[in-house]
């Protein structure tokens, strides 16, 4: 059996190349991974030669999270549950569909939650357009009387104690003053005679 040359599997800086002349294990080990050299304020490694990543983006832009689902179960289990409902189920579903909205409420006409219409939220503003249904246009923040939060499990609606808008909320009820009162009729006019 021989002995190997150990200093032969090794090849250690010139001592020369150090200050000093002589290079400690621990700035060797550092300056070969590419780590800064504290002691004199350089880099083993400098930025240019380090390549530029070219392969594929990591960072994902966050994008909002969608209600739809929910929502389309309340109409199902909930609001609009059994056959005599189903047409005017189905022709909403079709609309929330065709919408690039990532947020829907639905509009109740009172505390006892009976369906109006089913609004999308602009996140940014916080203000309702309606998609489908009877109500107002557009509702604000100020208009909203209380809000609801659907639960899936139980298939029913509960109060959330806030009046503040989030993307958590799931339905509102407005003030009733807002909803507007079916105006008289004006007389018809009696037709001429052709």
């Amino acid at each position: 059996m021989s002995c190997l040359n150990v200093s032969s599997f090794f090849t250690y800086p010139n001592r020369a190349d150090s200050p000093s002349g002589l290079m400690s294990p621990s700035r060797l080990l550092s300056s070969q991974n590419g780590e800064r050299d504290w002691e004199n304020g350089s880099t083993a490694s400098s930025p240019a030669s380090i390549p530029e990543h070219t392969g594929p983006k990591l960072y994902k832009e966050p994008s909002l999270k969608s209600n739809k689902f929910i929502i389309h179960n309340a109409l199902s289990r909930c609001c609009l549950a059994g056959k005599v409902n189903e047409p005017q189920k189905n022709k909403i579903l079709e609309e929330m569909d065709k919408s690039k909205a990532n947020h829907f409420l639905i509009l109740f006409r009172d505390s006892s939650c009976q369906f109006r219409a089913v609004y999308t939220m602009n996140p940014e503003t916080k203000e309702m357009m309606r998609l489908t249904g009877v109500g107002p246009r557009i509702i604000t923040g100020a208009m909203v009387d209380s809000i609801y939060k659907y639960n899936s499990d139980r298939k029913q609606f509960t109060t959330i104690p806030s009046k503040t808008m989030s993307m958590s909320v799931d339905a509102v009820t407005i003030q009733s003053h807002f909803w507007q009162s079916k105006r008289p009729g004006t007389p018809k006019k009696p037709g001429t005679p052709k």
